[in-house]
């Protein structure tokens, strides 16, 4: 640390006006981040690459896929669907009811048009937890837009609500 010596300035005595004025050196400093940078620049490459390996056969079948989400979608004017089958609030509770009978562990999207209140897609999600569903996750379009006839690449994008989808 490098130590000196500063004029106060305004006053009309030299001799009083010295403060002490401390510097603090950061070549050093940027001297190690730098080697440090380059430690890791050529050391990242080496981390991804994993240790070459023959895997063996197995006659074991295939883990089955899951179960194909059910999209619960809400259109402009507020009114929930699932599969093409239009509801109200008080319709689509004991249908939810019944399909959560069936399969509790089924995974539920809810999908609201944009200009659809945010409030009312929050009630008709509270409704599909209610109905016994906890596994429920909200669509969002991706931001390069759906494709042409169906949704965008790696659709649906689904965010957990409430940190209940698993």
């Amino acid at each position: 640390m490098a130590m000196g010596s500063i004029r106060a300035s305004g006053s009309g005595d030299d001799d009083l006006d010295t403060a002490p004025m401390s510097e603090i050196n950061v070549t050093p400093m940027v001297d190690v981040m730098l080697v440090l940078l380059i430690i890791f620049m050529v050391a990242a490459p080496l981390m991804t690459t994993g240790v070459p390996v023959q895997l063996p056969k197995t006659a074991a079948a295939k883990v089955a896929q899951s179960q194909k989400p059910v999209e619960v979608t809400i259109d402009k004017d507020g009114k929930p669907s699932i599969a093409k089958e239009v509801f109200t609030n008080e319709t689509l509770v004991p249908r939810l009811r019944a399909m959560a009978a069936e399969n509790k562990d089924q995974v539920m999207l809810v999908r609201g048009d944009k200009d659809v209140a945010y409030g009312k897609i929050m009630e008709v999600m509270g409704l599909v937890g209610q109905a016994g569903f906890t596994k429920v996750s909200l669509i969002a379009q991706s931001p390069g837009g759906p494709a042409p006839g169906g949704p965008a690449p790696g659709a649906p994008a689904a965010a957990p609500a409430n940190g209940a989808a698993r």
